[in-house]
C-alpha cells in the first residue's frame, strides 16, 4: 500500500479562546488550570496589534474588496451607482471620502451593507 505522501496536520496543544464574563472569569481560570491548561496570555482587540494609522484607510480597502468580490470594474460601479468613475478610484485610494449617501449607493451595487464604508 503507497504510504501517505504528507503527513496530517495533528497538534497535540489545542489553543482555545474564550469571552467569560467577568463575575465568573477567575472560577474559569481555576477551572480550566485544575484540568491542566496553562495560561498563556490575555489578548488584544486586533486593532491593537497594528500601528496606529494603519485602518485610516479601512474603507478604501473595503470598497476595493467588494467591487472585486462582485467582479465589478471602476466603470461599471460608476455606471451602477451614478457616481464618477474618477470619484471611485479617488475612494479607493483613500484620497475621497465616501460619505453616507456615496456609501448607500455603492452597498446597493455591491450587495453589501453601506455601513461598512463609513
Amino acid at each position: 500500500m503507497p504510504e501517505a505522501t504528507k503527513k496530517p496536520i495533528i497538534n497535540a496543544d489545542s489553543i482555545i479562546q474564550a469571552l467569560v464574563p467577568n463575575p465568573v472569569r477567575d472560577k474559569a481560570l481555576e477551572a480550566l488550570h485544575a484540568l491542566g491548561c496553562q495560561i498563556v496570555e490575555e489578548s488584544i482587540q486586533w486593532r491593537d496589534a497594528f500601528p496606529s494609522g494603519f485602518f485610516n484607510h479601512e474603507p478604501a480597502v473595503l470598497l476595493r474588496g467588494a467591487r472585486g468580490r462582485e467582479e465589478m470594474t471602476q466603470e461599471q460601479l460608476a455606471l451602477a451607482t451614478g457616481i464618477p468613475r474618477r470619484h471611485i478610484s479617488e475612494m479607493e485610494n483613500g484620497k475621497r471620502p465616501i460619505g453616507k449617501e456615496n456609501a448607500k449607493k455603492l452597498a446597493q451595487a455591491l450587495n453589501t451593507d453601506y455601513r461598512i464604508f463609513l
